[in-house]
């Protein structure tokens, strides 16, 4: 099973760009559906993602029809009609690909494809002051609740050895460290 986040018609580079970052930390797919809002080649896009780009898995499609074409599993709608929170998802239980879908940040899923799937439809949680979450965070969100039902030898619970390892924090010396981590003990 195979975890991916599907933007239909994003427009915000900056949003995309801190989603590739979220979907390489969390080892998903990322897919997009034409129109974009910007070029893949943006400044603003490669510099959301940072350094991560080359550790990222996309797909580009010509539209909605096109992505149904080549890709088979659950379908999950975040979209602000939906009817029931994401945290009721059993992410385990389901035994197919998991494709997390968001819509555009101006008008988000057209509503002809969610009605079709309106048992698959899901609305994070939040007070009536507004109408939705940035779409960035809301994957992430998305990301979070589903790798953390999911088993994944990718994700890490503790800080992985290739940067600082586990055991940094336990094994630090504060007395030997820069002036910074000084400063910030004396408080």
């Amino acid at each position: 099973m195979k975890l991916n986040v599907v933007l239909y018609h994003p427009e915000i580079p900056q949003n995309t760009g801190n989603i590739m970052r979220s979907c390489v930390g969390f080892h998903a797919r990322l897919h997009l559906i034409k129109p974009l809002g910007f070029k893949l080649e943006d400044k603003f896009l490669r510099r959301s993602c940072l350094d991560y780009y080359e550790y990222l898995d996309y797909r580009v499609y010509e539209d909605f029809t096109d992505f149904k074409k080549q890709n088979k599993g659950k379908y999950i709608f975040l979209t602000r009609y939906g009817h029931k929170s994401p945290a009721s998802i059993d992410f385990k239980a389901i035994d197919e690909d998991i494709y997390l879908i968001l819509g555009a940040e101006s008008t988000g899923i057209a509503y002809d494809i969610l009605k079709e799937n309106l048992v698959d439809c899901y609305r994070i949680p939040t007070t009536n002051k507004i109408r939705s979450l940035n779409l960035s965070n809301c994957a992430a969100i998305m990301l979070f609740l589903a790798s953390s039902q999911i088993e994944d030898e990718e994700i890490f619970n503790e800080e992985p050895d290739n940067f600082k390892g586990k055991n940094f924090i336990d094994d630090l010396d504060i007395d030997n460290t820069n002036d910074f981590y000084k400063e910030y003990k004396k408080e």
